[in-house]
């Protein structure tokens, strides 16, 4: 692994303290904190779009629990720079320490950091200056002052002691150091080498440094970097998640929709392909390309949203360099071109209309191609299907036709970046 600098993103934890707000999965196991939203995108999907986005950051590694496999995939957008998850262990310790040891086998040895999923808030000021404190055998740490008077009690809730708060500082992430520090500190305690007591007792990767007698700077970091833990704590981040899209709503309600329809005929065959999944079938559609017409009418429909034409005009059929070309090729270029133009796609939705094949089996691997093709979360993509109650020719299943909308916000890119 050739790169200079790895965020660890730890994301393995089951968030017992928002349990009551959790919906059961299919297993009926609560859905963790993590995988819960804020406004569109889950709070970790929020945490690691600070780090994929960062011109500092090469990758990203995220350590998920290994019962959360189904759920990040579902969750998760396709971020660049994201490496494949790790599944973690019984404690957040463990989990980074799985994280070190799989970037380790690589061959990685630059600067790390490791975060907490449920920090989604890190700004990109705070993480450039944790890189850069960053020293052989010194760790670094974002952390802002305590602001409180300080109280110490009893376990029955008297107090004790009035702690002077004089350069005390509540610590954050993410936490930096260099990859063979970290990692064999990590190893160490592991194996009870320095402590006796494992990792059972430390809260934080720089608590670990610390205990080996190695050096760790402070960032002063803002408070708003703060871990969502309790039902006010999502409340919270929620609040100011829709603070945020609500300014940039305010300056930038671009919003436009863009509509496409395409149908094709139905041949002799053995496939077809829809939304650039291919389907075994007894017959296939009739085409100039590969008559995939869902692609096209999505293509039609994000062309709309720029004023730009149709598919015909910028494919036309009549060229013999589109003959039998993949659809993903004419999608893969009107993104480009309403990219361009600083449109972020908020939603796609098409609807197949056909009498056979079925759809429904389908319909989950279509979805996840298009939200690769898209580059979106797949809970922004969706695909239905309908029959046309045996009525006109695609009753007759002489056809298959596609309908697709797509919502697009052009000029918000650059305001929430």
């Amino acid at each position: 692994m050739n790169i200079k600098t790895l965020a660890i993103i730890v994301a393995g934890g089951s968030g017992w303290r928002l349990s009551g707000l959790q919906s059961p999965d299919e297993n009926g196991r609560g859905v963790p904190k993590q995988y819960m939203l804020l406004s569109t995108q889950c709070i970790l999907d929020h945490t690691i779009s600070c780090f994929t986005k960062h011109r500092e950051i090469d990758h990203v590694m995220v350590v998920i629990h290994r019962e959360d496999q189904a759920v990040y995939d579902r969750m998760i957008s396709n971020h660049e720079k994201l490496l494949p998850v790790v599944l973690g262990g019984d404690s957040r310790q463990q989990s980074v320490y799985c994280g070190l040891e799989a970037a380790n086998k690589t061959g990685f040895d630059a600067k790390v950091l490791i975060h907490d999923g449920v920090r989604p808030f890190i700004d990109a000021q705070t993480i450039s200056q944790v890189l850069a404190k960053i020293s052989p055998q010194n760790g670094t740490l974002p952390a802002h002052r305590v602001a409180d008077t300080l109280k110490k009690s009893t376990n029955e809730l008297k107090v004790i002691e009035t702690i002077a708060r004089d350069n005390v500082f509540c610590a954050q992430t993410p936490q930096g150091f260099l990859m063979g520090d970290i990692f064999q500190v990590h190893k160490d305690a592991a194996e009870d080498k320095n402590t006796g007591e494992g990792v059972s007792r430390f809260t934080d990767d720089a608590s670990m440094f610390e205990a080996v007698g190695l050096s760790v700077s402070i960032v002063d970091a803002p408070a708003s970097n703060f871990k969502i833990t309790t039902a006010d704590d999502l409340d919270r981040a929620r609040h100011m998640v829709a603070k945020q899209q609500k300014e940039v709503t305010k300056l930038h309600a671009d919003i436009r929709t863009g509509n496409g329809y395409d149908v094709h005929a139905l041949i002799p065959g053995d496939e077809i392909i829809l939304c650039g999944h291919k389907i075994a079938f007894n017959k296939s559609l009739k085409g100039h390309s590969d008559a995939d017409a869902a692609l096209h009418a999505l293509t039609d429909a994000l062309l709309g949203t720029i004023g730009s034409g149709d598919i015909g005009s910028h494919f036309p059929p009549s060229d013999p360099q589109w003959k039998d070309a993949a659809s993903d090729y004419f999608l893969t270029t009107a993104l480009e071109l309403v990219r361009a133009e600083g449109g972020v796609i908020n939603n796609i939705d098409i609807t197949i209309i056909c009498e056979a094949p079925k759809i429904g089996p389908h319909r989950q691997a279509m979805r996840e191609k298009l939200a690769q093709l898209c580059d979106l979360a797949l809970g922004r993509v969706s695909v239905k299907a309908t029959t046309n109650e045996e009525l006109g020719f695609l009753g007759r299943s002489e056809g298959i036709a596609a309908i697709a909308t797509t919502t697009i916000s052009f000029g918000i890119e650059s305001t929430l970046t």
